[in-house]
């Protein structure tokens, strides 16, 4: 099911250039996309949204990181608390329904998580959840990697509560944006990725009332719903984002080369044994990544359990997607040749945008870490 029209993604897409080349937020795609329902594309028929599921969701992902990586990165991280919202209320969470009502009101979700030197991640924070005494929390920390910090209207986040006998806990809140003790860093100036003004987030006693308190959990990896609602979600999203970028990457050599000419063989370069060979291989890479994100899409939607195996195989997929996207964009930089290397050429932005891949979790030292854990045990002494 197509929910993004071609007219939509034509538009985004021709907007894209600009975007990157202004390191500024794009605004203009956010109320295209607000426009056409997008925000709630993701939420169940039963509270008013468009009802797609997972595997759907993550195929629209694709399609508009094809028009803009930027846009797509950035407004994934609302689908995935989207998702998440979701994963509550089929898990028994009715904090879940307040935020598949917001988002189907046009209420757009920031991504909190990510902290400096925390290699932790969503499994623990350096961030203080203090609670108030009546069920609240306040959170003091500070957030990077904040993507649609100029734009979002509540933030996804966690902290770190000591305060009570039952040892340390990871607290997962809904915060507002105008609730106070919110700060932003106005320092989002990078290699690729430049739209989605992901700033650094500074909490400064930001407050969340009982009611927007999502769970109190063990730190870790997790079934508690929320942990794993995010982990999922965030794994297969990111997965089919950077899919997108590889699908693009391709089309964009295949036209460039029917045009590219060889003075040394009097032919374009897609007669060239060579070149067809690079943009073939480059396919074959691509080919093997959707099946991944469509299975485990399925799988999460279905409530299948795969047991301990559960977050490396979502590792695993949005690895798989980011490292032959990347390998990708560069052997369709190899067949267009020099021109490509121009920063007017949707390749050269493509491959900036491409790399953020390999900073996002899970990482390849994790993922091998879970692996060989799955595999071998714990190492002994």
């Amino acid at each position: 099911m197509a929910f993004l029209s071609e007219e939509l993604l034509s538009t985004i897409h021709s907007r894209a250039a600009r975007h990157d080349a202004e390191n500024v937020f794009p605004f203009d795609d956010l109320e295209d996309l607000k426009g056409a329902g997008y925000l709630g594309a993701f939420v169940p028929t039963e509270f008013g949204g468009g009802g797609l599921n997972l595997q759907e969701i993550a195929a629209e992902q694709t399609r508009l990181a094809k028009a803009s990586p930027g846009t797509a990165l950035g407004i994934n991280m609302h689908q995935i608390i989207v998702g998440l919202g979701a994963h509550l209320v089929r898990s028994g969470n009715a904090r879940g329904e307040a935020i598949l009502r917001d988002a189907v009101d046009g209420q757009l979700f920031g991504f909190g998580i990510s902290e400096p030197g925390n290699d932790l991640v969503l499994f623990g924070s350096t961030s203080s959840a203090e609670p108030d005494g009546e069920g609240g929390y306040s959170f003091t920390g500070t957030k990077i990697f904040n993507s649609l910090a100029p734009a979002w209207d509540k933030l996804l986040t966690f902290g770190r509560d000591d305060s009570g006998q039952d040892g340390v806990k990871s607290v997962f809140a809904i915060l507002g944006r105008d609730g106070g003790g919110i700060e932003f860093k106005d320092d989002w100036d990078t290699l690729g990725m430049r739209s989605t003004q992901s700033q650094t987030l500074l909490l400064a006693g930001a407050r969340a009332p009982e009611s927007q308190i999502l769970t109190r959990t063990d730190p870790g990896p997790s079934a508690d719903p929320v942990v794993f609602g995010i982990f999922a979600h965030f794994e297969i999203l990111l997965a089919a984002t950077y899919a997108g970028i590889g699908e693009r990457a391709i089309e964009v050599a295949v036209e460039h080369v029917k045009t590219r000419k060889s003075v040394k063989n009097q032919t374009v370069y897609a007669n060239d044994p060579d070149i067809r060979w690079r943009i073939a291989s480059a396919a074959l890479e691509m080919n093997a990544v959707g099946p991944q994100i469509r299975e485990l899409a399925h799988d999460v939607d279905a409530g299948v359990d795969r047991g301990a195996m559960w977050m490396p195989q979502l590792s695993a997929a949005k690895n798989a997607a980011a490292e032959a996207s990347l390998r990708t964009v560069e052997q369709c930089l190899r067949a267009c040749g020099g021109s490509s290397y121009y920063s007017k050429h949707e390749l050269s932005r493509l491959y900036r945008d491409v790399v953020a891949g390999l900073f996002q979790p899970s990482d390849q030292e994790s993922l091998h870490g879970a692996w060989a854990s799955a595999l071998l045990g714990p190492v002994t002494d």
